[in-house]
């Protein structure tokens, strides 16, 4: 049986649409300035580093601190989190808008990782908190469709509004006026909660959690285009031990009777890590895609941003509507259909990888592969459906760092072997190769997901 949050249906839908929205403006917020960076580079005179500090400081900063903003939900308030997120995103938006140089647009960028961090964990966790049932299916789908249609109406509108001649500030300045209006309304109409009551914030955990996240991304980031130097590969060994460092502490703060920053019980609730590790290797598909699918489109096939991001849309459209139609699949359907969708988009990456000249069979291809990698919108759903509301915080801080971690493992990986495979090749085997790369993250992804639809649910699940 559905329940509803507190107010009834109209603040139920209310409330869906005010997170999702905030959601939305964040992920627009990384695709629409990779159009603008050759515009920005012109005007500020920015360096390399500089322009990939622009991009990629967002997503540093956005990745380390995902747990953490998930954790300060649960000590002050899902709503007080995310309006403070939202709040900040808007005041260093407007402020990334009007920066005068380089350095403060760096510095404006990371402040708006650190906004987009905070309010972000709480729209999954007032998801999984306030639907159950069918309408949770639904209300993830909706988010998950936010997601993708954030990636291409980024790349979309950028490529709008610098075709006007706008100038790099108005991707950011268009922005503001909507999420002032968004923080306005969210304040009216949210509803009050007192967080998971918990106490504490476990600041061993959240320093080595940190440190190991950002020893992980900034060489997978970075590294690709400083030509992977001997820091990257050593900061990345540090950053496994430093994991294993976060595994012992946690077990002391539980043996000590304290609140870990993530609860062991959260990954041991059934479906919670095969669950993690099929949102690994998917999203590493889908990060790769975008990345790979923008670089040809752009730079071998020289289509506009805009009409690149026309390109994505038949993408897009298929995720999000497997991600809409499969609540509403009958029950005994709904579990077999996940591995289902990975054997869909491994071999539909080898379609596009054959086709890309362009045309319609590329639009096919990415459509299929769409469709397939929808079934993440399940598993997001399966991983959590058994989690305690109590530790609700804990598991949306844990899914969307996994899902970060791994768009930018698929990013920097099959990037890499697409950038390399095109010095001296023609696009077509850079395509190809790039492509095997991404149906083999696509199999590891189904092969992880026979052991989430193998566990048997209740059926009030």
């Amino acid at each position: 049986m559905d329940t509803k949050p507190q107010g009834g249906a109209k603040a139920s839908g209310l409330l869906l649409a005010i997170i999702l929205v905030g959601q939305f403006l964040a992920i627009l917020n990384v695709n629409i300035v990779n159009v603008a960076t050759p515009t920005i580079e012109a005007d500020l005179h920015s360096s390399g580093a500089g322009l990939q500090m622009i991009v990629a400081g967002y997503t540093i900063v956005y990745a380390v601190m995902l747990i953490t903003g998930a954790r300060v939900g649960d000590l002050f308030g899902y709503r007080n989190a995310f309006l403070g997120g939202l709040a900040a995103f808007t005041v260093t938006t407007l402020a990334a808008g009007l920066a005068p140089s380089t350095g403060w647009l760096v510095a404006f960028r990371l402040l708006q990782g650190a906004g987009a961090a905070l309010m972000m964990p709480q729209v999954l966790t007032l998801i999984q908190r306030n639907y159950q049932g069918a309408a949770r299916g639904r209300a993830i789908g909706l988010w998950s469709l936010t997601v993708s249609g954030g990636i291409v109406v980024g790349q979309a509108l950028g490529g709008i509004l610098l075709g006007f001649g706008a100038g790099w500030r108005i991707v950011f300045l268009v922005l503001v006026p909507i999420s002032a209006l968004l923080l306005a309304t969210g304040f009216r109409v949210l509803p009050a909660d007192e967080g998971g009551g918990r106490t504490g914030l476990d600041p061993w955990g959240l320093v080595t959690l940190s440190a190991a996240v950002l020893l992980f991304v900034v060489p997978l980031v970075l590294g690709r285009d400083l030509g992977w130097p001997l820091w990257g590969w050593i900061s990345m060994g540090l950053s496994v031990v430093t994991f294993g460092a976060f595994v012992r502490i946690e077990r002391w703060v539980t043996a000590r009777g304290g609140r870990p920053l993530v609860d062991a019980r959260v990954l041991r609730a059934p479906g919670m890590r095969p669950g993690l590790a099929i949102l690994l290797f998917g999203p590493a598909t889908w990060g790769a895609y975008l990345f790979t699918s923008a670089l040809h489109l752009q730079g071998d096939l020289h289509l506009t941003p805009l009409a690149s991001g026309m390109m994505l849309v038949p993408c897009a459209l298929a995720f999000g509507l497997v991600g809409l139609l499969w609540p509403r699949l009958p029950i005994q359907l709904q579990r077999p259909l996940v591995p289902f969708g990975y054997v869909v988009a491994a071999p539909a990456y080898i379609g596009l990888g054959l086709a890309a000249d362009g045309g319609i069979m590329y639009a096919i291809m990415s459509a299929l592969i769409g469709a397939g990698l929808g079934v993440q919108i399940a598993v997001t759903n399966m991983a959590t459906e058994r989690v305690d509301g109590a530790y609700a915080a804990d598991a949306s801080g844990a899914l969307l760092t996994v899902m970060q971690l791994g768009q930018v493992i698929g990013v920097s990986t099959v990037g890499t072997l697409f950038i390399t495979l095109s010095q001296g090749h023609a696009a077509v085997s850079a395509s190809l190769g790039a492509a095997i790369a991404m149906a083999g993250l696509a199999v590891l992804a189904g092969l992880s997901s026979i052991f989430l639809v193998r566990r048997r649910v209740p059926s009030h699940a």
